[in-house]
């Protein structure tokens, strides 16, 4: 593909573009994403050591005992930084999700598998109601563990590309969906029973009894789909692609869109042909899936669970299910000679990721080094004891819990490992004010979602700026964040509000879920 990118700038206009024009010029004058993440671990080991002395109050969950910071600078620590840090690297897992999943979608992108279906795609989709399929996609993904940060992102770019539209409008639709919408969804993910059992754990310190649905939110994140569909869609048509528009033009060759409008009967055969191929794939995986003892299931007969083989084996499966159609379009289509032209399509593929390998590298490093330090859990307890020690009404106490989380989130990106801190004080606390577990759950939800898509912390961040400098070569950390913070603002709003009427409307959470508890 070959575009033009010319950047134009113009006059600002209004408050609002003049605060996203600063967040954007300070954010890009951050290091690079890499020194910033060193940056970040050299401080993590500062504030360790300085901290590590001071005795807190605060009791670890984890542990039962008073919580410590353990000090990185010691001998000790510092050997085994060392010692330890090939396998921190190479065992960080957005690594080889990203990697493995972009070499399948390569040869499918490569052989012209993926293009071909987008141009098919423009002909049967109105132009307008691209930005809500592509955040519905975004959204339903999340079942498919991370995928859709390495899959419908990029795509989403290449659709509105192919449509005309700005495509860093798509990645930020999709991005939106994808990060900033995590908390809702239509279909149950491993992400429910996980955080159910944090809940009922926590829950059972008040009342040892207490039992909590593992769909205790289903009924409530289906809902929030629909929202978080019709608010992005608003934030991307409205907002975000009309500052793009005037800020970054970009202009393609007249030959790229002919060639982009443009499918032969051989392309259109071997695409009927590769299609019918996957399709098949993913029958025989439902197939093989549906019965109790399925292989692809947990030893209780779970398939959703973070323990079973399927959601185990997603990112091998999504490299099958690209990599073999994507490898028979491009022989069928003649795009393909040899075995040589695949394991070419493979190797460039990578070709685009050697900068976000260099990033994960340091990402890892601080990601470690920030859980082993425990500076995050201090993060978390002492933000809910202070909330706890407001003792506000419900309703305020459930806006605070929501910004608490969403401040935490930036420092801590992990769903489970926040929710691990901060429920066994959150939950029995808003027990104590009638409030039930199956509501704090549905709030922290909102918070974990909303901040995802702003934070230079997100694992993933890296990987988004890659593939928006693609289309604008000029995108920095700072740009993303720009063009993302309406969405993250927004949705904090907007969801927060959203759960409120939905709790003064009485309308079920989900299964066996209430909103009041009753000692």
């Amino acid at each position: 593909m070959s575009e033009k990118n010319d950047v134009k700038k113009i006059p600002d206009a209004g408050i609002g573009e003049k605060v996203l024009n600063l967040v954007e010029r300070l954010g890009n004058k951050l290091p690079d994403p890499a020194i910033l993440f060193l940056i970040s671990l050299l401080s993590v080991w500062i504030l360790s050591a300085l901290l590590s002395p001071v005795v807190f109050s605060e009791i670890d969950p984890r542990t039962k005992e008073p919580l410590k910071i353990v000090n990185l600078l010691s001998g000790e620590s510092l050997v085994a930084f060392l010692s330890n840090m090939v396998t921190v690297f190479t065992g960080f897992v957005p690594l080889g999700v990203v990697l493995v999943a972009v070499l399948g979608v390569g040869i499918a992108e490569q052989s012209g598998y993926v293009n071909t279906g987008l141009k098919l795609l423009m002909k049967i989709t109105p132009r307008k109601l691209l930005t809500p399929m592509i955040i519905l996609v975004a959204i339903v993904s999340h079942t498919a563990v991370d995928s859709g940060y390495v899959i419908v992102i990029p795509l989403s770019g290449l659709i509105f590309y192919t449509a005309g539209r700005h495509p860093l409008a798509g990645i930020a639709a999709a991005f939106a969906g994808v990060s900033g919408g995590f908390g809702a969804n239509f279909v149950p993910s491993g992400i429910d029973p996980l955080l159910q059992g944090f809940t009922q754990s926590a829950a059972r310190i008040i009342d040892p009894e207490i039992l909590v649905n593992p769909l205790n939110n289903w009924y409530f994140t289906a809902f929030s789909s629909v929202f978080i569909i019709f608010l992005g869609w608003f934030i991307t048509d409205r907002i975000i692609e009309p500052r793009l528009n005037s800020k970054f033009k970009y202009e393609s060759a007249g030959e790229t869109e002919s060639d982009m409008s443009t499918i032969t009967p051989k392309e259109k055969k071997a695409f009927y042909l590769s299609s019918l191929l996957m399709i098949s794939m993913l029958i025989v995986l439902v197939v093989t899936s549906m019965s109790g003892d399925s292989p692809w299931r947990d030893k209780d007969g779970n398939i959703s669970s973070f323990n079973a083989p399927l959601m185990k084996s997603i990112v091998p499966l999504i490299f099958l299910i690209f990599a073999l159609p994507g490898a028979a379009y491009g022989y069928i289509s003649g795009s393909f000679k040899k075995s040589k032209d695949v394991i070419m399509a493979m190797a460039k593929s990578m070709n685009g990721m050697s900068y976000y390998i260099v990033m994960a590298f340091f990402c890892a490093l601080f990601i470690d080094a920030f859980s082993k330090s425990n500076l995050g859990a201090l993060l978390a307890l002492k933000g809910a004891e202070i909330l706890k020690q407001l003792a506000l009404p419900g309703q305020l106490t459930i806006i605070g819990m929501i910004l608490l989380t969403a401040l935490v989130n930036i420092f801590v990106g992990s769903a489970s490992a926040k929710w691990a801190l901060m429920s066994p004080i959150i939950v029995p606390m808003l027990m104590g004010l009638g409030i039930s577990p199956d509501l704090t759950q549905a709030a922290y939800r909102i918070g974990d979602s909303s901040t995802n898509i702003i934070t230079p912390l997100l694992v993933y961040m890296p990987l988004i700026v890659v593939f928006a400098q693609k289309y604008v070569k000029e995108t920095g950390i700072g740009t993303l964040i720009s063009i993302m913070l309406p969405y993250s603002i927004t949705f904090i709003i907007g969801w927060t509000i959203f759960l409120l009427v939905y709790w003064t409307l009485g309308i079920p959470l989900g299964i066996q879920a209430v909103y009041t508890y009753t000692p």
